[in-house]
């Protein structure tokens, strides 16, 4: 299995301060997410590493809708896949950054 490795960059981002956190399991048909700082001048980086090729135009859109809902800035986000559906993707990335601010336990 090849694995298609994609990347996105948003900025204007707001400073988004928070710790480390991984949430979701890396298994059949869900992924895990990281976010961790990264001093980016207000940038949000988000790397994907999937098993599903050939779909960066959604991951894409699911990223910039993301983006545009926190705004987060300052972060680096990996993305570990196994063939999530675009409505799990959305579910982990808020988990992961509220439980990056602390908010979510």
């Amino acid at each position: 299995m090849t694995m298609e490795n994609l990347k996105y960059r948003f900025d204007g981002g707001k400073p988004t301060q928070g710790v480390t956190s991984v949430v979701g399991v890396l298994g059949s048909g869900n992924l895990e997410v990281m976010v961790e700082p990264a001093a980016l001048g207000g940038a949000c980086e988000i790397e994907v590493s999937t098993a599903a090729n050939g779909f960066g135009t959604i991951w894409q859109a699911v990223m910039k809708d993301f983006f545009a809902r926190h705004r987060a800035g300052d972060i680096k986000i990996s993305v570990n896949d196994a063939g999530a559906t675009p409505a799990i993707v959305s579910l982990r990335l808020d988990q992961a950054i509220e439980t990056y601010k602390g908010k979510h336990k």
